[in-house]
């Protein structure tokens, strides 16, 4: 377990560590259920689709077709654009204050994989703009977890190094792929458990 004292920067996922998503049902349900949670996760974060939205290369209606077309989904365009902007519900209680809680001497920054729907509203009606000090959000930066080069491009940015920094994200193939960089990287959903995580590591007292 990473300490406070080697810790320079706490490294933030979003979407099911500090903001609550609700896209697996839908997704399941327009799948017709043909595969499990887990499956699910894999094929979307490898998806061509997706990834081509969310480093920025594709716009939402061409979005919406290449993916209703690669998932074979039973969905049309506008009913599944109108349902994803809709993902993002809400903060997890306690997650900015959890934020304004870590001491100013970490940098505190985010490391999303978003989009122009999905990043809009979390970063202004759900009051995450302001929150941290550095946004490395893949449809501007152009980088995409799992790969490297997104977990690189933080350390490059921030001038540190990659065992300085710790990660928080739900998912246990991006935690994979920020241990594989050097970083430390923790398994976390929601924001109680970021909180434990924040409190072992001794980021917080």
């Amino acid at each position: 377990m990473p300490e406070g004292a080697s810790v320079r920067v706490v490294l933030f996922d979003l979407g099911g560590v500090l903001v609550e998503l609700n896209g697996v049902a839908p997704m399941l349900r327009w799948l017709g259920y043909r595969m499990p949670t887990e499956d699910l996760w894999r094929k979307w974060l490898h998806s061509p689709s997706v990834r081509s939205f969310e480093t920025g290369r594709i716009e939402g209606p061409e979005f919406a077709r290449q993916l209703i077309e690669e998932f074979d989904i039973r969905v049309d365009e506008h009913e599944f654009l109108k349902a994803f902007t809709s993902w993002p519900t809400g903060l997890f209680p306690g997650a900015l204050e959890l934020v304004a809680q870590i001491p100013r001497r970490y940098v505190r920054a985010v490391l999303s994989n978003t989009n122009e729907l999905h990043w809009p509203r979390v970063r202004d009606e759900m009051e995450i703009g302001g929150a941290f000090d550095h946004y490395f959000v893949s449809h501007l930066t152009g980088r995409i977890k799992p790969d490297a080069a997104a977990f690189e491009h933080v350390v490059e940015s921030l001038q540190c190094q990659p065992a300085e920094v710790l990660f928080l994200d739900d998912n246990l193939l991006n935690v994979e792929a920020a241990r594989k960089v050097g970083m430390e990287a923790l398994v976390v959903r929601g924001a109680q458990e970021a909180e434990r995580a924040l409190r072992d590591a001794r980021v917080l007292g």
